[in-house]
């Protein structure tokens, strides 16, 4: 009788934490989610941008499906959820604190996953840091329309294909349509 490995049958643990990052504006509260398999074989880092009515908390659902095979971290922006406000609140604001927690985790390069105005601040952060930004997800027709001048490979999706609450009802298949992208 051949026993086969226990290691090739568990799942991936995907561990998911809250932390507050600084950043020019203030303290950035950042939700996290990475595999427990020690970081060496992980996909680029994704970096997760909520639309301008919401906060971080709408990938709660959708954090841990993407964390199986890279780190993901969504940020309140700066003056949503737990963040500190910036003196505009705008979204070239909101680019330059997600730079900064870039800059703060050591990161030489990520992935965007941007939702309306997330995904503006997806476009600007592309634009400002070209070198930083790798690939982006956008869900949102004006920063589509404006990412066309950038160089970096983007994947527009139209989250309303996914019912009424896409990162809760849906996390798992808007999870595979990005992670296939983004290998």
């Amino acid at each position: 009788m051949v026993k086969a490995s226990k290691l090739s049958t568990a799942p991936i643990a995907v561990r998911t934490r809250r932390a507050y990052f600084d950043c020019k504006f203030g303290q950035l509260h950042v939700r996290t989610a990475f595999p427990t398999t020690g970081g060496f074989d992980e996909q680029v880092t994704l970096v997760c941008l909520h639309a301008i009515d919401s906060s971080s908390r709408a990938f709660s659902r959708l954090l841990p499906e993407l964390a199986d095979v890279r780190s993901v971290y969504a940020p309140d922006l700066p003056g949503y959820g737990e963040s500190d406000p910036s003196p505009s609140r705008g979204v070239v604001d909101a680019a330059t604190a997600v730079s900064d927690l870039a800059k703060d985790l050591r990161l030489r390069q990520i992935d965007l996953l941007g939702v309306q105005y997330g995904a503006e601040v997806a476009v600007e952060l592309a634009a400002a840091r070209p070198e930083l930004v790798r690939r982006m997800v956008l869900a949102g027709a004006r920063a589509a329309e404006r990412s066309r001048e950038l160089k970096q490979q983007r994947l527009l999706i139209d989250i309303a294909n996914y019912g009424d609450d896409p990162f809760n009802t849906s996390a798992a298949a808007l999870a595979i349509q990005i992670n296939a992208y983004l290998k």
